[in-house]
């Protein structure tokens, strides 16, 4: 499993589109031409590439640059060897790594400013008064 937010949050991204669950199924007999896996999945191969791209960036999938026998460069991918299993400890323990630079708390605390500021400019809630010198 991951052993950062920012790994456990790549991963957990990757799975969670149904389009990307289609590739790594179509990936799992073996590595597959890229123009091969887009006819495959009945999708176009830009849109493949972006979905590989984040399957590689989480580790799920490598891709392989080769040269065919007539000099074309030809595009490979193949799953990586990968079990998920996903427990409160594994967050846990994803979570305490964290970021080496401490974004997610700055990214927590920017969050939590939008919040407040955002309740303010809504006014006052449904069902609450305001004062006679606010009316």
């Amino acid at each position: 499993m991951p052993a950062t937010e920012e790994q456990l949050l790549a991963v957990l991204t990757a799975v969670a589109n149904p389009q990307r669950l289609r590739v790594i199924a179509a990936l799992a007999d073996g590595r597959v031409h890229v123009s091969e896996l887009a006819r495959r999945l009945g999708i176009s191969r830009p849109l493949l590439y972006m979905h590989l791209d984040k399957l590689e960036k989480a580790g799920l999938v490598a891709g392989q640059l080769e040269l065919s026998g007539d000099g074309k460069a030809m595009k490979y991918f193949e799953l990586v060897p990968f079990e998920l299993r996903l427990t409160a400890e594994t967050i846990a323990a994803a979570l305490g790594a964290g970021p080496p630079d401490g974004t997610s708390e700055a990214a927590d605390h920017e969050a939590a400013s939008h919040e407040a500021a955002d309740h303010e400019a809504a006014g006052p809630e449904e069902g609450h008064d305001m004062k006679e010198s606010d009316k």
